[in-house]
């Protein structure tokens, strides 16, 4: 058995002490060390989530081929969720009580994560979420290694708004994501005194744009921010294109994650600014030919996108931790995380934030001209300052002092 953690015994009591044991497995049951993937390849969301299942397998696999970690073969379980978040409370139920992991990557969107974390957190699970995201989750046994809407936002706003203006209008999808990646926005543009000259939120159900685009083009902004989530969002840049709608646009989920330049024409997304911490444009910044390695064992694959990035270097941050534990033992591995560490990843050299669990990511604003064709600027280093400076009264999130399960909000610190 897993040692029954510092976290388990504070959050425990009754019935719940009865939980926190029995999420302390000894180490992937009877077949050695295993690790639960739950990544999408059906279903809403299988564009993206296809991607982070094969790069995070690569890894496993590389890992194997060179011995293993701790001199044991790394096994693997991964089932297709298929976007379906009752089948993700299921299969990561079978993950932690039948197949024991030793770590899971699990999820796209974040209401997937929020719908797995009761779960996570009953069973002190060490969990993977590797999807760019709202930001603000400060919780024991969850590393949200993707970049935050603090640090996308914060590229690509203020680029888009010293190139076109400072006018902005908003449309973001309608579930927690989009809703507080819009009121980072507000915050961005309060800080720098842009303007907010419309807000939107899309049910993701929605493909039907042609009234939003009309309101858009009513407002006349110098840019809009666009957090759209999903296939059926994407509709709006091929109908903004059919309506001949020019206004830039800057987001945080479009082209590295859902290829949408490879995948429209021209002029779908002429003129559209990501902040993106990698894109499969970028190459291999360690010069070891990551995105060739994952063609090789994928020939078929569509694209080798941002999450993808995440999935693959926190597999070897995984791996670091437990040959410097000298266990798989969850409550070990992550004490070492808590550690901090340095990562060469594809991206570039990152860090981990052991207080915050969370990344300083080297970002950029990626570009897609008339052709579709990615160009990068801006290169800057961005830390996760929100949780460790900003939340709290500026005490920050500190993991290693403090046992916490929860969610930080910009309304938490900013008047939103």
């Amino acid at each position: 058995m897993r040692n029954v953690s510092r976290r388990s015994i504070l959050s425990a009591g009754g019935a719940g002490l009865g939980a926190a044991l029995a999420g302390c497995m000894g180490s992937g049951g009877s077949d050695g060390p295993t690790v639960g993937i739950l990544e999408d390849r059906s279903g809403n969301f299988q564009l993206n989530g296809t991607s982070k299942w094969q790069a995070t397998r690569l890894a496993i696999e590389e890992i194997n081929d060179d011995g293993g970690i701790l001199g044991e073969e790394i096994q693997i379980e991964d089932p297709d969720p298929q976007s379906d978040n009752e089948r993700y409370q299921e299969l990561t139920e079978q993950m932690i009580l039948k197949h024991e992991v030793d770590a899971l990557w699990a999820g796209y969107s974040s209401a997937t994560r929020e719908a797995i974390r009761p779960m996570i957190n009953d069973y002190d699970q060490l969990y993977f979420y590797t999807t760019q995201y709202e930001g603000g989750v400060c919780d024991d046994t969850i590393f949200p290694v993707g970049a935050t809407a603090r640090q996308q936002l914060g590229a690509v706003t203020p680029y888009l708004a010293e190139e076109y203006g400072e006018d902005i209008y908003i449309i973001a999808a309608d579930y927690n994501f989009g809703q507080l990646s819009g009121d980072w926005v507000n915050v961005i543009a309060d800080e720098n005194d842009y303007n907010i000259v419309g807000e939107e939120y899309i049910p993701l159900d929605e493909t039907d744009f042609s009234s939003v685009i009309n309101r858009i083009q009513a407002e006349d902004p110098d840019f809009v921010m666009s957090m759209l989530v999903g296939s059926n969002h994407e509709n709006f840049y091929d109908q903004r294109d059919a309506n001949d709608m020019l206004i830039p646009i800057g987001t945080s989920t479009t082209m590295a994650q859902g290829h949408e330049h490879i995948r429209y024409e021209p002029d779908a997304l002429t003129d559209v600014y990501a902040g993106v911490s990698y894109m499969e444009e970028l190459g291999d910044e360690r010069g070891e030919g990551f995105v060739e390695d994952f063609y090789d064992r994928w020939p078929d694959a569509n694209y080798l996108n941002q999450e993808a990035q995440n999935n693959y270097f926190s597999v070897y941050m995984w791996r670091d931790a437990v040959e410097a534990a000298g266990t798989f033992d969850q409550e070990a591995v992550i004490e070492e995380l808590e550690n901090g560490m340095e990562i060469e990843a594809p991206s570039g050299t990152i860090e981990l934030d052991g207080a915050t669990h969370h990344m300083t990511h080297k970002m950029r604003v990626a570009h897609a001209d008339e052709n579709h064709e990615i160009s990068f600027d801006a290169e800057q280093f961005i830390e996760p300052t929100f949780l460790r400076e900003e939340v709290q009264g500026g005490d920050g999130c500190d993991l290693r002092e403090e046992s916490k399960q929860t969610q930080y909000e910009p309304g938490d610190v900013y008047d939103v």
